[in-house]
């Protein structure tokens, strides 16, 4: 009876192809994502003046509502779904 690959090399034969799949795993966990944000976001992420005045509308709206003095237009909310649906 022979035997072939006697010792440490012949103790785990799938050892090599273990190793490998380790050292693609490593190089692959070595890229990572990258996120860019341009200028343009950063700029939109800003509070600006267009906030401070969409806060202003809104508090108007609020204490209209308390108060019982907001007025709805069913015409223009109807036309404003019809547009919604229908735009193409």
């Amino acid at each position: 009876m022979k035997i072939n690959n006697f010792g440490s090399s012949g103790v785990n034969p799938y050892k090599r192809q273990m190793d490998k799949l380790n050292q693609v795993e490593k190089a692959a966990g070595k890229k990572a994502d990258k996120v860019e944000i341009s200028n343009k976001a950063k700029e939109m992420q800003q509070v600006s003046q267009f906030a401070a005045e969409r806060q202003a509308k809104v508090e108007e709206l609020r204490i209209q509502i308390e108060n019982g003095n907001y007025k709805i237009n069913p015409k223009e909310i109807a036309k404003s779904i019809v547009n919604f649906y229908f735009k193409k």
